[in-house]
């Protein structure tokens, strides 16, 4: 039996607004185990946002524990969150993030920069991941001169560079047409099957979480319905 690669226990995530307290997050449990794809779906408010960044050790909670790995990542600073992000985490955001000014190949490159990569196998291990995810002739175009599903397919190839073991994925075809989003959801589910790759994708979208194992569906800050895909589970 596979043991979970995060856990979160009890968590809460406690905002002040002035004189108010909003509570994001209320007593979250959730279990993740290695190789698993789930799937975290609620309505806007339901703090899928604020469980991204407690995934994705992004923040810390107010009350309860965030285990990553057997790290208890709700006791760690800020620098040492970073550090474990850019080793166990890869992320991919609806809005894609990459930067303007610099390359695909660029982009790709630059979280191993923090890894203390050399030079040479950043290069080397970049082109590997871009020619990976069908973009081998667009190496050296800048996000502007690509469409907006190559831009996904750069972010996809970023969140792989330091090779994670939880592939984060927030709404990752919220920005693209219908088709496009096809594609990437296949590409995830190619890294889940072949690369055995864990992951978490953040959705709204009923169709679009029925590529994963299992489904989550959070409101009012707390899981309140499991699902199990059977179909999925049963297809490996």
């Amino acid at each position: 039996m596979k043991m979970p690669i995060i856990q979160l226990e009890n968590v809460w995530k406690i905002y002040k607004m002035g004189n108010v307290e909003v509570n994001a997050l209320q007593g979250l449990n959730l279990d993740i185990k290695e190789g698993e794809f789930v799937a975290i779906m609620g309505p806007s408010g339901s703090g899928k946002s604020t469980a991204v960044n407690m995934i994705g050790c992004l923040d810390v909670p107010t009350k309860g524990k965030i285990t990553l790995e057997n790290h208890d990542i709700s006791k760690l600073s800020e620098s040492e969150l970073a550090q474990i992000r850019g080793r166990k985490i890869g992320f991919i955001f609806q809005q894609f993030n990459l930067i303007p000014t610099l390359t695909a190949l660029e982009n790709v490159m630059l979280p191993m920069i923090f890894q203390g990569v050399g030079e040479n196998e950043r290069m080397e291990k970049a082109t590997k991941l871009l020619e990976l995810v069908g973009l081998g002739d667009r190496i050296y175009h800048k996000p502007s001169e690509l469409s907006g599903g190559e831009q996904q397919r750069v972010a996809i190839a970023r969140s792989l560079a330091n090779d994670p073991e939880v592939v984060l994925a927030d709404e990752p075809t919220g920005n693209l047409d219908s088709k496009t989003g096809a594609n990437v959801l296949d590409f995830l589910e190619k890294l889940h099957r072949d690369e055995r790759k864990t992951i978490v994708m953040v959705t709204h979208d009923q169709n679009l979480a029925k590529v994963a194992e299992r489904i989550e569906f959070l409101k009012d800050g707390k899981i309140v319905k499991s699902l199990n895909n059977n179909r999925r589970s049963d297809a490996k």
